[in-house]
């Protein structure tokens, strides 16, 4: 069964949004795949500002999402995989998304807004990284059409993530 999607909107990172970013992904549950522990306001600060110069430079980035109502809900986007093991290099898409928010649609519809953003910057192809039991990312990848491309075992949680891929 097919459900119509929520309506979400996406802009390029403020200031105010990594008050917001810091506060709804405190949740232990938002965290549980990235890293488990909330992380301070400074990290927001610097990830809104990264995400900024990203969008001037490269025409993306991970950027702030907003319910109908215009309420900051979490990030959706895409920016470079810069980390020494996975798919260094490439276009990594990626989401995050408040507790209250979950199982309505709204990383799905933003996802796909991003990739429509991508494509316009000339972007071949994405790639999601991703807990391999993080089934709810896992079924956003799915419904986006990425496919499995291959498997890591992370070096700091030597936990095992997938590579999805898409081209575009």
């Amino acid at each position: 069964m097919n459900r119509a999607l929520p309506v979400v909107r996406l802009r390029v990172p403020t200031d105010e949004d990594a008050v917001a970013w810091h506060r709804i992904f405190a949740d232990p549950d938002v965290m549980e795949f990235h890293g488990g522990s909330p992380a301070e306001l400074s990290v927001y600060e610097e990830l809104t500002a990264r995400q900024r110069r990203h969008d001037a430079e490269r025409g993306f980035c991970l950027w702030t999402m907003l319910d109908e109502t215009g309420r900051v809900i979490g990030f959706t986007g895409a920016q470079p995989w810069e980390r020494d093991w996975g798919p260094t290099g490439e276009i990594e898409i990626g989401w995050r998304l408040g507790r209250e928010h979950w199982g309505r649609g709204y990383v799905t519809a933003a996802a796909r807004m991003t990739l429509e953003r991508l494509r316009a910057a000339g972007l071949t192809s994405v790639v999601a990284m991703v807990d391999a039991r993080n089934k709810r990312s896992i079924a956003v990848t799915e419904r986006l059409g990425m496919c499995l491309a291959q498997t890591f075992v992370t070096p700091v949680s030597e936990r095992q993530g997938h590579c999805y891929r898409l081209e575009l």
